[in-house]
């Protein structure tokens, strides 16, 4: 029987990223030099609307 290998799946550079934080217990990381707060909007979003019946 063949022996099954491990799904290997680097982790991103934290270095390379830049932190932003949406609340007291959530952070997102996002490309440096790109905008915080169009991130933190865009996450807000997508959060958002999962929550709104349609």
């Amino acid at each position: 029987m063949r022996e099954k290998k491990p799904n290997n799946f680097p982790s991103p550079n934290l270095n390379n990223l830049q932190r932003v934080a949406i609340d007291h217990k959530t952070v997102i990381f996002i490309a440096v030099g790109a905008d915080p707060e169009k991130a933190k909007r865009r996450y807000l979003e997508q959060i958002n609307s999962k929550f709104v019946k349609k």
